[in-house]
Protein backbone atom coordinates (compact mmCIF):
# COMPACT_ATOMS: atom_id res chain seq x y z
CA UNK A 1 0.00 0.00 0.00
CA UNK A 2 1.49 2.99 -0.44
CA UNK A 3 0.46 6.25 2.03
CA UNK A 4 1.19 9.75 1.35
CA UNK A 5 2.13 11.58 4.67
CA UNK A 6 1.23 15.11 5.35
CA UNK A 7 3.25 16.82 8.40
CA UNK A 8 4.91 20.26 8.98
CA UNK A 9 7.52 18.96 11.14
CA UNK A 10 9.42 15.63 10.90
CA UNK A 11 12.13 14.33 12.97
CA UNK A 12 14.93 14.40 12.89
CA UNK A 13 14.90 17.18 9.90
CA UNK A 14 12.91 19.53 11.91
CA UNK A 15 11.31 19.18 15.34
CA UNK A 16 8.82 21.85 17.86
CA UNK A 17 7.37 19.25 19.53
CA UNK A 18 5.62 15.54 19.77
CA UNK A 19 4.01 16.14 16.13
CA UNK A 20 7.60 15.75 14.62
CA UNK A 21 8.56 12.58 16.63
CA UNK A 22 5.50 10.63 15.04
CA UNK A 23 5.53 12.08 11.66
CA UNK A 24 9.46 10.70 11.71
CA UNK A 25 8.86 7.32 13.55
CA UNK A 26 4.79 5.55 11.72
CA UNK A 27 6.23 5.44 8.16
CA UNK A 28 9.21 3.31 9.47
CA UNK A 29 7.04 1.41 11.87
CA UNK A 30 4.58 0.41 8.60
CA UNK A 31 7.16 -0.78 6.57
CA UNK A 32 6.89 -4.14 8.25
CA UNK A 33 3.18 -3.86 7.34
CA UNK A 34 3.87 -3.48 3.79
CA UNK A 35 3.14 0.48 3.71
CA UNK A 36 5.46 2.35 1.72
CA UNK A 37 5.19 6.14 2.74
CA UNK A 38 6.18 9.09 1.23
CA UNK A 39 6.48 12.27 3.72
CA UNK A 40 5.58 15.66 2.16
CA UNK A 41 7.10 18.40 4.86
CA UNK A 42 7.87 22.44 3.86
CA UNK A 43 11.25 23.50 2.90
CA UNK A 44 12.32 25.21 6.05
CA UNK A 45 15.90 26.77 5.93
CA UNK A 46 17.19 23.73 8.51
CA UNK A 47 15.42 20.90 6.25
CA UNK A 48 16.97 22.73 3.11
CA UNK A 49 20.39 22.59 4.50
CA UNK A 50 20.69 18.87 5.83
CA UNK A 51 19.03 17.18 2.70
CA UNK A 52 21.71 16.09 0.16
CA UNK A 53 21.19 14.63 -3.74
CA UNK A 54 17.94 15.59 -3.91
CA UNK A 55 15.69 15.07 -7.45
CA UNK A 56 13.15 17.35 -8.48
CA UNK A 57 9.77 15.23 -8.88
CA UNK A 58 7.52 17.93 -9.58
CA UNK A 59 7.09 21.47 -10.15
CA UNK A 60 4.04 24.40 -9.38
CA UNK A 61 4.59 27.86 -11.32
CA UNK A 62 1.85 28.67 -9.22
CA UNK A 63 0.54 27.64 -5.95
CA UNK A 64 -1.39 29.60 -4.34
CA UNK A 65 0.34 32.46 -6.08
CA UNK A 66 3.75 31.40 -5.60
CA UNK A 67 6.32 29.26 -7.45
CA UNK A 68 7.53 25.73 -5.76
CA UNK A 69 9.13 22.66 -6.30
CA UNK A 70 8.65 19.19 -4.67
CA UNK A 71 11.97 17.60 -4.41
CA UNK A 72 12.48 13.68 -3.36
CA UNK A 73 15.30 12.40 -1.31
CA UNK A 74 16.09 9.50 1.53
CA UNK A 75 16.77 10.56 4.41
CA UNK A 76 17.78 8.13 7.97
CA UNK A 77 15.13 5.77 6.37
CA UNK A 78 12.56 8.14 5.77
CA UNK A 79 11.24 9.11 1.85
CA UNK A 80 10.72 12.31 2.16
CA UNK A 81 9.08 15.23 -0.33
CA UNK A 82 10.36 18.83 0.53
CA UNK A 83 8.27 21.49 -0.81
CA UNK A 84 10.56 23.82 -1.61
CA UNK A 85 8.87 26.98 -2.12
CA UNK A 86 11.05 29.98 -0.41
CA UNK A 87 8.69 32.78 -0.41
CA UNK A 88 6.80 30.02 1.99
CA UNK A 89 9.68 29.00 4.03
CA UNK A 90 12.85 30.78 3.69
CA UNK A 91 12.37 32.63 7.27
CA UNK A 92 14.51 33.26 9.93
CA UNK A 93 12.38 32.59 12.50
CA UNK A 94 10.85 29.26 13.42
CA UNK A 95 8.33 26.87 11.21
CA UNK A 96 5.37 29.39 12.89
CA UNK A 97 6.91 31.93 14.43
CA UNK A 98 8.72 34.74 13.52
CA UNK A 99 12.09 35.44 15.00
CA UNK A 100 9.86 38.07 17.39
CA UNK A 101 7.72 34.53 18.68
CA UNK A 102 4.74 36.07 16.61
CA UNK A 103 2.52 34.06 14.38
CA UNK A 104 3.47 34.31 10.81
CA UNK A 105 0.52 36.61 9.66
CA UNK A 106 0.35 34.29 6.01
CA UNK A 107 0.91 31.25 8.22
CA UNK A 108 -2.90 30.48 6.61
CA UNK A 109 -1.28 30.63 2.97
CA UNK A 110 1.90 28.32 4.00
CA UNK A 111 0.21 25.84 5.37
CA UNK A 112 -2.84 26.10 2.63
CA UNK A 113 0.15 25.35 0.13
CA UNK A 114 1.29 22.59 1.61
CA UNK A 115 -2.09 21.10 1.50
CA UNK A 116 -2.95 22.06 -1.69
CA UNK A 117 0.45 20.53 -3.06
CA UNK A 118 -0.10 17.19 -1.06
CA UNK A 119 -3.72 17.08 -2.87
CA UNK A 120 -2.11 17.55 -6.01
CA UNK A 121 -0.27 14.46 -5.45
CA UNK A 122 -3.01 12.79 -4.24
CA UNK A 123 -4.43 13.66 -7.58
CA UNK A 124 -1.67 11.61 -9.27
CA UNK A 125 0.51 14.70 -10.79
CA UNK A 126 3.94 13.55 -9.86
CA UNK A 127 4.57 11.34 -12.53
CA UNK A 128 5.37 7.60 -11.82
CA UNK A 129 3.72 7.54 -8.23
CA UNK A 130 0.31 8.03 -6.54
CA UNK A 131 -0.77 6.71 -3.23
CA UNK A 132 -3.55 4.58 -2.30
CA UNK A 133 -4.26 7.14 0.71
CA UNK A 134 -3.28 10.20 2.67
CA UNK A 135 -2.68 10.66 5.82
CA UNK A 136 -2.29 14.45 7.39
CA UNK A 137 -1.42 15.31 11.04
CA UNK A 138 -2.84 18.44 12.83
CA UNK A 139 -4.33 21.92 11.65
CA UNK A 140 -1.27 22.29 9.25
CA UNK A 141 -2.04 19.73 6.95
CA UNK A 142 -5.73 19.55 7.89
CA UNK A 143 -6.58 21.52 4.36
CA UNK A 144 -5.27 18.60 2.81
CA UNK A 145 -8.85 16.32 2.62
CA UNK A 146 -10.22 19.93 2.02
CA UNK A 147 -9.07 20.17 -0.94
CA UNK A 148 -9.16 16.68 -2.28
CA UNK A 149 -12.66 16.89 -1.58
CA UNK A 150 -13.12 19.39 -4.13
CA UNK A 151 -10.69 18.75 -6.54
CA UNK A 152 -10.53 15.72 -8.46
CA UNK A 153 -9.64 13.09 -6.24
CA UNK A 154 -12.44 12.55 -4.00
CA UNK A 155 -12.67 8.90 -4.02
CA UNK A 156 -9.21 8.55 -2.37
CA UNK A 157 -9.36 7.75 0.97
CA UNK A 158 -8.01 10.45 3.72
CA UNK A 159 -7.46 10.06 7.36
CA UNK A 160 -6.47 13.05 9.71
CA UNK A 161 -4.74 13.13 12.98
CA UNK A 162 -5.55 15.19 15.88
CA UNK A 163 -2.49 15.60 17.55
CA UNK A 164 -3.69 18.72 20.00
CA UNK A 165 -7.11 20.20 19.05
CA UNK A 166 -5.94 23.09 21.26
CA UNK A 167 -4.58 24.51 17.85
CA UNK A 168 -6.94 24.48 15.01
CA UNK A 169 -5.76 27.00 12.65
CA UNK A 170 -8.52 29.22 12.36
CA UNK A 171 -8.33 32.87 10.08
CA UNK A 172 -10.75 35.09 9.33
CA UNK A 173 -13.26 34.88 6.06
CA UNK A 174 -11.45 37.15 4.03
CA UNK A 175 -8.75 34.46 3.52
CA UNK A 176 -11.44 32.53 1.26
CA UNK A 177 -10.27 33.83 -2.46
CA UNK A 178 -6.68 33.43 -1.67
CA UNK A 179 -7.40 29.32 -0.75
CA UNK A 180 -8.66 29.08 -4.07
CA UNK A 181 -11.42 26.83 -3.24
CA UNK A 182 -15.10 26.90 -4.66
CA UNK A 183 -17.17 29.00 -2.98
CA UNK A 184 -19.79 26.49 -1.55
CA UNK A 185 -16.81 25.08 0.66
CA UNK A 186 -16.95 28.10 2.68
CA UNK A 187 -20.65 26.03 4.43
CA UNK A 188 -20.92 24.28 7.87
CA UNK A 189 -20.21 20.94 6.24
CA UNK A 190 -16.37 22.30 5.31
CA UNK A 191 -14.25 25.02 6.27
CA UNK A 192 -16.74 27.88 7.71
CA UNK A 193 -16.43 27.76 11.60
CA UNK A 194 -18.74 30.96 13.05
CA UNK A 195 -18.05 33.38 10.15
CA UNK A 196 -14.75 32.75 10.04
CA UNK A 197 -12.36 29.74 8.41
CA UNK A 198 -11.23 26.58 10.14
CA UNK A 199 -8.63 24.53 8.51
CA UNK A 200 -9.04 21.63 11.10
CA UNK A 201 -11.85 21.84 11.35
CA UNK A 202 -12.32 21.67 7.45
CA UNK A 203 -10.24 18.80 7.75
CA UNK A 204 -12.35 16.88 10.51
CA UNK A 205 -15.76 17.18 8.09
CA UNK A 206 -13.93 15.80 4.73
CA UNK A 207 -11.51 13.23 6.13
CA UNK A 208 -12.38 9.41 5.74
CA UNK A 209 -11.57 8.88 9.03
CA UNK A 210 -10.22 10.77 12.39
CA UNK A 211 -7.00 9.16 14.35
CA UNK A 212 -6.32 11.11 17.90
CA UNK A 213 -3.32 9.50 19.44
CA UNK A 214 -4.75 8.04 22.50
CA UNK A 215 -8.03 6.00 23.48
CA UNK A 216 -8.92 8.36 26.32
CA UNK A 217 -8.33 11.65 24.48
CA UNK A 218 -10.73 10.37 21.53
CA UNK A 219 -13.82 10.03 24.35
CA UNK A 220 -12.02 13.64 26.35
CA UNK A 221 -12.64 15.45 23.12
CA UNK A 222 -16.38 14.89 22.85
CA UNK A 223 -16.88 16.72 26.07
CA UNK A 224 -16.38 21.15 26.04
CA UNK A 225 -13.56 20.70 28.67
CA UNK A 226 -11.56 19.47 26.37
CA UNK A 227 -13.05 19.51 22.69
CA UNK A 228 -12.10 23.35 22.63
CA UNK A 229 -15.04 24.18 20.41
CA UNK A 230 -14.99 21.48 18.24
CA UNK A 231 -16.79 18.90 20.53
CA UNK A 232 -19.52 19.01 18.42
CA UNK A 233 -18.06 18.23 14.94
CA UNK A 234 -15.92 15.44 16.80
CA UNK A 235 -19.26 14.01 17.90
CA UNK A 236 -20.99 14.61 14.28
CA UNK A 237 -18.04 11.90 12.46
CA UNK A 238 -18.43 9.72 15.87
CA UNK A 239 -18.25 6.87 13.50
CA UNK A 240 -14.74 8.16 11.93
CA UNK A 241 -13.08 8.53 15.46
CA UNK A 242 -10.31 6.63 16.27
CA UNK A 243 -8.05 6.75 19.21
CA UNK A 244 -4.81 5.20 18.20
CA UNK A 245 -1.89 5.56 21.39
CA UNK A 246 1.77 7.27 19.94
CA UNK A 247 4.78 4.84 20.41
CA UNK A 248 8.34 6.16 20.76
CA UNK A 249 11.60 4.81 18.30
CA UNK A 250 12.94 2.30 20.71
CA UNK A 251 16.03 2.41 18.61
CA UNK A 252 16.85 6.24 19.10
CA UNK A 253 14.86 6.43 23.29
CA UNK A 254 17.45 2.96 23.82
CA UNK A 255 19.05 3.23 27.63
CA UNK A 256 21.27 0.26 26.53
CA UNK A 257 22.95 2.42 23.49
CA UNK A 258 22.02 5.74 23.35
CA UNK A 259 24.85 7.68 22.45
CA UNK A 260 24.15 10.66 24.57
CA UNK A 261 23.91 8.69 27.70
CA UNK A 262 27.67 8.39 29.81
CA UNK A 263 26.36 4.91 31.01
CA UNK A 264 24.51 2.29 29.39
CA UNK A 265 22.26 0.67 31.64
CA UNK A 266 19.29 -2.12 31.43
CA UNK A 267 16.54 -3.08 33.58
CA UNK A 268 19.06 -5.83 34.81
CA UNK A 269 21.82 -3.35 35.30
CA UNK A 270 19.57 0.16 37.00
CA UNK A 271 22.89 0.93 39.51
CA UNK A 272 24.46 1.74 36.30
CA UNK A 273 22.39 5.05 36.07
CA UNK A 274 24.18 6.58 39.05
CA UNK A 275 26.78 7.88 36.66
CA UNK A 276 24.31 9.64 34.34
CA UNK A 277 22.22 10.82 37.69
CA UNK A 278 25.86 12.34 38.97
CA UNK A 279 26.23 14.06 35.35
CA UNK A 280 22.43 15.21 35.32
CA UNK A 281 23.05 17.09 39.15
CA UNK A 282 26.62 18.17 37.59
CA UNK A 283 24.79 20.01 34.88
CA UNK A 284 21.96 21.65 36.81
CA UNK A 285 24.22 22.77 39.73
CA UNK A 286 22.43 20.54 42.08
CA UNK A 287 23.79 18.41 45.34
CA UNK A 288 25.35 15.04 45.02
CA UNK A 289 23.44 13.54 47.40
CA UNK A 290 21.10 10.88 47.68
CA UNK A 291 17.73 13.16 47.85
CA UNK A 292 15.70 11.53 44.55
CA UNK A 293 15.72 14.09 41.25
CA UNK A 294 12.50 14.64 39.50
CA UNK A 295 13.04 16.29 36.00
CA UNK A 296 10.52 18.23 34.15
CA UNK A 297 11.15 18.15 30.20
CA UNK A 298 8.16 20.11 28.82
CA UNK A 299 7.16 23.48 27.49
CA UNK A 300 6.70 26.17 30.23
CA UNK A 301 3.06 26.69 29.59
CA UNK A 302 -0.20 26.26 31.24
CA UNK A 303 -1.17 23.77 29.53
CA UNK A 304 1.48 21.49 30.79
CA UNK A 305 0.97 22.29 33.98
CA UNK A 306 3.73 24.43 34.22
CA UNK A 307 2.15 26.86 36.85
CA UNK A 308 1.62 23.75 39.32
CA UNK A 309 5.54 22.97 39.54
CA UNK A 310 6.11 27.37 39.71
CA UNK A 311 3.64 26.89 42.94
CA UNK A 312 4.88 23.82 44.54
CA UNK A 313 8.49 23.74 43.97
CA UNK A 314 9.23 25.31 47.46
CA UNK A 315 7.59 22.20 49.68
CA UNK A 316 9.02 19.66 47.15
CA UNK A 317 12.31 21.03 48.77
CA UNK A 318 11.11 21.24 51.39
CA UNK A 319 9.64 17.51 51.50
CA UNK A 320 13.33 15.94 50.22
CA UNK A 321 13.16 16.40 46.65
CA UNK A 322 15.71 17.95 43.99
CA UNK A 323 13.86 19.54 40.87
CA UNK A 324 15.87 19.38 37.30
CA UNK A 325 13.97 21.60 34.42
CA UNK A 326 14.30 21.95 30.99
CA UNK A 327 12.48 23.68 28.63
CA UNK A 328 10.91 27.12 27.29
CA UNK A 329 7.60 28.77 26.88
CA UNK A 330 5.83 31.63 28.82
CA UNK A 331 8.33 34.66 29.63
CA UNK A 332 6.42 34.80 33.34
CA UNK A 333 7.30 30.84 34.36
CA UNK A 334 10.55 31.08 32.58
CA UNK A 335 10.95 33.94 35.04
CA UNK A 336 9.18 32.16 38.17
CA UNK A 337 10.98 28.61 38.17
CA UNK A 338 14.48 30.56 37.63
CA UNK A 339 13.51 32.56 40.71
CA UNK A 340 12.97 29.24 42.75
CA UNK A 341 15.86 27.90 41.26
CA UNK A 342 17.76 31.19 42.91
CA UNK A 343 15.53 30.34 46.17
CA UNK A 344 16.85 26.96 46.49
CA UNK A 345 20.74 26.51 45.13
CA UNK A 346 21.83 22.79 44.93
CA UNK A 347 18.27 21.63 45.32
CA UNK A 348 16.42 23.48 42.11
CA UNK A 349 18.07 23.72 38.63
CA UNK A 350 16.52 25.00 35.48
CA UNK A 351 17.84 25.35 31.94
CA UNK A 352 15.91 27.70 29.58
CA UNK A 353 15.72 26.12 26.21
CA UNK A 354 15.94 23.08 24.04
CA UNK A 355 18.25 20.52 24.90
CA UNK A 356 17.66 17.37 22.75
CA UNK A 357 21.00 15.30 23.80
CA UNK A 358 20.25 16.71 28.04
CA UNK A 359 16.16 15.10 27.47
CA UNK A 360 17.85 12.15 27.09
CA UNK A 361 20.66 12.21 29.62
CA UNK A 362 17.70 13.44 31.99
CA UNK A 363 15.51 10.31 31.30
CA UNK A 364 18.89 8.10 31.92
CA UNK A 365 19.38 9.65 34.87
CA UNK A 366 16.67 11.31 37.17
CA UNK A 367 14.58 9.17 39.44
CA UNK A 368 11.47 10.45 38.29
CA UNK A 369 9.98 12.50 35.65
CA UNK A 370 6.87 14.69 36.53
CA UNK A 371 4.00 15.52 33.65
CA UNK A 372 1.04 17.48 35.25
CA UNK A 373 -0.69 18.21 32.19
CA UNK A 374 -3.76 19.91 32.15
CA UNK A 375 -4.76 18.03 28.62
CA UNK A 376 -2.25 15.43 27.24
CA UNK A 377 -3.70 13.93 24.00
CA UNK A 378 -0.92 11.30 24.26
CA UNK A 379 2.33 12.34 25.26
CA UNK A 380 6.50 11.07 24.57
CA UNK A 381 7.72 12.04 27.54
CA UNK A 382 5.98 9.44 30.02
CA UNK A 383 6.73 6.75 27.37
CA UNK A 384 10.83 8.21 27.50
CA UNK A 385 10.84 7.67 31.32
CA UNK A 386 9.05 4.21 31.25
CA UNK A 387 11.53 2.94 28.85
CA UNK A 388 14.51 4.77 30.66
CA UNK A 389 13.40 3.43 33.91
CA UNK A 390 12.69 7.29 34.88
CA UNK A 391 9.26 6.74 37.16
CA UNK A 392 6.56 8.76 35.55
CA UNK A 393 4.47 10.80 38.03
CA UNK A 394 1.35 11.97 35.61
CA UNK A 395 -1.68 13.82 35.38
CA UNK A 396 -4.86 10.97 34.78
CA UNK A 397 -5.59 12.72 31.16
CA UNK A 398 -5.61 11.55 27.59
CA UNK A 399 -2.34 9.43 27.02
CA UNK A 400 -1.34 9.98 29.97
CA UNK A 401 -3.51 7.35 31.47
CA UNK A 402 -3.51 5.02 29.06
CA UNK A 403 -0.04 4.54 29.57
CA UNK A 404 1.11 4.76 32.82
CA UNK A 405 -0.24 2.26 35.53
CA UNK A 406 -1.24 4.10 38.81
CA UNK A 407 1.14 2.56 41.83
CA UNK A 408 -1.94 1.61 44.25
CA UNK A 409 -1.66 -0.85 46.78
CA UNK A 410 -3.44 -3.86 44.33
CA UNK A 411 -1.23 -2.53 40.78
CA UNK A 412 2.25 -2.62 43.56
CA UNK A 413 0.76 -6.17 45.27
CA UNK A 414 0.79 -7.67 41.74
CA UNK A 415 3.72 -5.95 40.53
CA UNK A 416 1.95 -4.03 37.62
CA UNK A 417 2.38 -0.40 38.93
CA UNK A 418 5.09 1.87 36.38
CA UNK A 419 4.12 5.14 37.47
CA UNK A 420 1.81 7.26 39.86
CA UNK A 421 -1.51 9.36 38.29
CA UNK A 422 -3.06 12.01 40.38
CA UNK A 423 -6.30 14.20 40.03
CA UNK A 424 -7.33 16.58 40.39
CA UNK A 425 -4.71 18.25 38.21
CA UNK A 426 -3.91 21.05 41.02
CA UNK A 427 -1.12 21.97 43.40
CA UNK A 428 -2.72 19.83 46.07
CA UNK A 429 -3.39 16.83 43.89
CA UNK A 430 0.27 17.28 42.76
CA UNK A 431 1.96 17.39 45.62
CA UNK A 432 0.35 14.56 46.81
CA UNK A 433 1.38 12.57 43.89
CA UNK A 434 4.82 13.78 44.94
CA UNK A 435 4.80 12.98 48.45
CA UNK A 436 3.60 9.32 47.61
CA UNK A 437 6.73 9.05 45.25
CA UNK A 438 9.20 10.14 48.13
CA UNK A 439 7.36 7.44 50.33
CA UNK A 440 8.21 4.44 47.55
CA UNK A 441 11.53 5.94 47.06
CA UNK A 442 12.24 5.31 50.76
CA UNK A 443 12.09 1.64 49.71
CA UNK A 444 14.42 0.83 47.07
CA UNK A 445 12.90 -2.65 46.08
CA UNK A 446 9.98 -1.28 45.74
CA UNK A 447 10.72 1.72 43.98
CA UNK A 448 13.29 -1.06 41.78
CA UNK A 449 10.51 -2.49 41.28
CA UNK A 450 8.59 0.38 39.56
CA UNK A 451 11.67 1.01 37.44
CA UNK A 452 11.77 -2.74 35.96
CA UNK A 453 8.29 -2.42 35.20
CA UNK A 454 8.13 0.30 33.59
CA UNK A 455 10.95 -0.68 31.34
CA UNK A 456 9.11 -3.89 30.53
CA UNK A 457 6.07 -1.66 28.69
CA UNK A 458 5.83 -1.87 25.56
CA UNK A 459 6.10 1.41 23.78
CA UNK A 460 7.33 0.85 20.75
CA UNK A 461 5.41 1.66 17.52
CA UNK A 462 4.74 -1.36 16.45
CA UNK A 463 1.43 -2.47 17.88
CA UNK A 464 0.37 1.42 17.19
CA UNK A 465 1.39 0.76 13.61
CA UNK A 466 -0.44 -2.34 13.11
CA UNK A 467 -3.72 -0.59 14.47
CA UNK A 468 -3.39 2.15 11.40
CA UNK A 469 -2.12 -0.18 8.63
CA UNK A 470 -5.24 -2.27 9.37
CA UNK A 471 -7.12 1.17 9.52
CA UNK A 472 -5.45 2.04 6.19
CA UNK A 473 -6.27 -1.43 4.63
CA UNK A 474 -10.37 -0.78 5.81
CA UNK A 475 -10.20 2.47 3.90
CA UNK A 476 -8.14 1.46 1.26
CA UNK A 477 -9.73 0.74 -2.40
CA UNK A 478 -10.30 -3.43 -2.14
CA UNK A 479 -7.17 -5.21 -3.82
CA UNK A 480 -4.85 -2.97 -2.30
Amino acid sequence: MKVLSVSSEVFPLVKTGGLADVAGALPIALKRFGVETKTLMPGYPAVMRAITDPVVRLTFDDLLGEPATVLEVKHEGLDILVLDAPAYYDRAGGPYLDPTGKDYPDNWRRFAALSLAAAEIAAGLMPGWRPDLVHAHDWQAAMTPVYMRYYPTPELPSILTIHNIAFQGQFGADILPGLRLPPHAFSTESIEYYGNIGFLKGGLKTAHAITTVSPSYATEILDAEFGMGLEGVIASRLEALHGIVNGIDADIWNPATDPVVHTHYTAATLKSRAENRHSVAEFFGLDQDSAPIFCIISRLTWQKGMDLIAATADEIVAMGGKLAILGSGDPALEGSLLAAAARHPGRIGVSIGYNEPMSHLMQAGCDAIIIPSRFEPCGLTQLYGLRYGCVPIVAHTGGLADTVIDANHAALAAKVATGIQFSPVTASGLLHAVRRALHLYTDQKVWTQLQKQGMKSDVSWEKSAERYAALYSSLAPKGK
